[in-house]
């Protein structure tokens, strides 16, 4: 029975060739991904607040998703190449969609947010406990805890972001691997970095609407349409303010649900761009495997395709650059995941912004010039159409380039707000205290003062304090966010009268000082950006030339499985587990119990979030040099092959004229 004609690469639908239009939605399966995870990763602070979970909890969620990744890569990478591809990843876009769904649920279950306060509403007078010595009629009246609080509602909720975002990383998998060895398969070598860089633009713009989105969401109360503005007595730069992450995330399943629909109307295979299928006959012996294969394809069972795999996973151990090139992306991803997935709540804590402004700033200032720099890059290998060896070569100089440059963030400090008891002494001396027990001076201990709740206040002397009852404040006035307390004894400089010391909601606002400091941070990320991305593309390329093409889908699922499996999922839980060491002060929960941090060291944060990933970053420049040798060995082998060919050549044509 004679084979069904496949259709060509360049044939047109509504006016763009089937390539094409597989290169344009391939490229918004791209963008609808990363910019699912950009949102999720930039609202992990969000989420943590919400739930009242410690930051190695948040990276354990964000790691479900390269867990969800991982269970499905190998097999999907090697069985799905067998498949139609095309509605391999329409199904996947759809399984991601569910999956964004599913994180959003535990909003819609939880009920109202409960903002950690001192201060209650009732009846438009503000309650709160003040150090009212000898006058406890004045005082809160005792809340007594449930019998049963640690199963208060909403305390295990967290869970369904955890499983949507497995499922979500399910419904990824086949994207990328399937995606690309479509477009290798069926287009020209020349085109190749080209469409590559295009679809690595796609993934620049993704993050970009995600942040974007991130930020205009974090503005948002949680509880957005549910609560009076009024009865928010916090704002958006408060270490309590969560904003509404949910919305988000359901723009990002409706989106990445209509982007896969396409890819259902898309043919299984096509003839490769700028040959005819005559062509294609002649040369079968020399062009891609799922082309001078279909028949045998066709009859093959699973069971026999199954039986390829180790043979393929042995070709792939023995393949030294390819496996080097994992090594090099393992302690690269985990010096890069861990920086991304914590880089909002470093903008927070070091340099005092807001949750919304550190998101925006993010987007705006990298993303946009990794954008232009993965462009250049393509562009740069079409035209120069440069081989391995030197792609590698300019890939490592221009990455050590740019490692250099990062360590200057080092000099980009800021200090510790001043926080009396945790960064400060009553006195004002600078003194950093993790003990709960410093929280206590002689001006308030004998105001019976909480010692576990996070309300502060910034009082006229440019120092912030845990609480007003910790500050001495003794009379208040006003309601909700216009709260004035005075009489801070605590705020009184030695040997003054407290009387006309006077405090307001909400911390401090950091010294001008920090604000440089940010400017120059971001300059500093926005350089380092463009230099790495340029060098993304030509190291790209090393991968996929390091793989022969029957091996280029499997090769390429076995490098995201091992990059998901020791860096994706790791990389945020250890980052999390030491951001966590350098907490100041952790929140309480309704009932009691430890919930959220609210402040950092952030002189230990920044040593532990810049250091770490300089040290990763560092060990990965060893596998990237043995790289470089046995790139420059195999093209001296080659070029040597080549000559000694040349030579024969030659001595046979005299041979015949003698």
């Amino acid at each position: 029975m004679k084979e069904a004609e496949k259709p060509r690469a360049g044939e047109k639908f509504c006016c763009i060739s089937k390539l094409k239009v597989f290169l344009l939605v391939l490229s918004l399966a791209f963008l609808g991904k990363t910019m699912s995870g950009a949102y999720l990763n930039s609202m992990s602070t969000q989420i943590e607040k919400q739930f009242n979970i410690p930051s190695s909890l948040v990276g354990i969620i964000n790691g479900s998703f390269e867990i969800g990744n991982l269970l499905l890569m190998a097999f999907v990478s090697y069985f799905g190449a067998k498949l139609h591809r095309p509605r391999v990843i329409a199904l996947g876009c759809t399984v991601m969609s569910f999956g964004c769904l599913l994180i959003s649920i535990p909003h819609f279950l939880f009920g109202r947010y409960h903002i950690e306060s001192s201060i209650s509403q009732q009846e438009n007078f503000s309650v709160m406990p003040l150090c009212l010595v000898n006058q406890s009629s004045f005082s809160l009246p005792t809340v007594e805890l449930p019998a049963e609080c640690e199963k208060e509602r909403g305390s295990l909720l967290w869970i369904f972001v955890m499983i949507g975002n497995i499922v979500r990383g399910m419904g990824e998998t086949p994207i990328m691997p399937l995606g690309i060895s479509y477009l290798e398969d069926f287009s020209k070598t020349e085109n190749s970095p080209f469409y590559q860089g295009c679809l690595q633009t796609a993934t620049v713009i993704g993050p970009f609407l995600g942040f974007l989105l991130a930020s205009f969401c974090a503005q948002l109360f949680v509880d957005l349409g549910s609560v009076d503005a009024e009865d928010i007595t916090i704002t958006a730069n408060d270490a309590r303010w969560v904003g509404a992450w949910w919305l988000g995330i359901l723009i990002c399943a409706a989106f990445n649900f209509l982007v896969g629909v396409p890819f259902w109307f898309l043919p299984k295979s096509l003839v490769k761009e700028g040959e005819t299928i005559e062509s294609e006959e002649t040369n079968k012996k020399s062009v891609i495997p799922l082309q001078e294969n279909v028949k045998n394809e066709a009859k093959k069972t699973m069971r026999e395709t199954a039986k390829d795999f180790i043979p393929f996973l042995k070709a792939l151990f023995r393949n030294p650059v390819y496996m080097l090139f994992i090594c090099v992306t393992v302690l690269q991803f985990n010096a890069f995941i861990g920086m991304i997935t914590f880089l909002p709540k470093y903008l927070e804590q070091q340099f005092g912004k807001s949750a919304s402004d550190a998101i925006f700033l993010i987007g705006v200032y990298n993303l946009p010039i990794i954008c232009v720099g993965y462009l250049f890059g393509g562009l740069f290998m079409k035209k120069l159409k440069i081989n391995t060896y030197q792609a590698a070569k300019i890939a490592f100089w221009i990455s050590l380039l740019e490692y250099l440059i990062y360590f200057s963030c080092f000099w980009t400090v800021c200090d510790n707000s001043s926080v009396a008891g945790l960064t400060v002494s009553y006195e004002g001396i600078k003194q950093v205290s993790y003990a709960e027990d410093t929280l206590l001076a002689d001006c308030n201990r004998d105001c019976d003062c909480p010692l576990k709740t996070w309300d502060p206040i910034c009082a006229n002397n440019g120092i912030s304090y845990v609480s007003p009852c910790l500050a001495g404040c003794k009379i208040s006035r006003g309601t909700g966010k216009s709260v004035v307390f005075e009489n801070c004894t605590c705020a009184a400089a030695p040997g003054f009268s407290s009387q006309n010391v006077s405090a307001i909601l909400g911390q401090c606002d950091r010294e001008e000082h920090c604000q440089k400091m940010l400017n120059y941070f971001l300059i500093i990320t926005l350089v380092s950006s463009f230099i790495y991305s340029l060098a993304a593309m030509p190291g790209y390329m090393v991968l996929i030339r390091s793989l022969k093409p029957e091996e280029k889908s499997f090769g390429m699922g076995i490098h995201g499985l091992a990059s998901r499996a020791f860096a994706g999922i790791p990389s945020p839980i250890y980052f999390g587990a030491l951001i966590d060491t350098t907490c100041l002060k952790w929140g309480s929960m309704t009932c009691g119990g430890e919930g959220a941090c609210r402040m950092y060291d952030v002189v230990s944060y920044r040593w532990l979030y810049l250091g770490l990933p300089a040290v990763l970053r560092g060990v990965s420049y060893i596998p990237s040099a043995l790289i470089l040798l046995i790139l420059k060995k195999k093209l001296k082998s080659e070029s040597q092959v080549i000559l000694n060919a040349a030579v024969e050549l030659q001595n046979k044509e005299g041979e015949l004229l003698q």
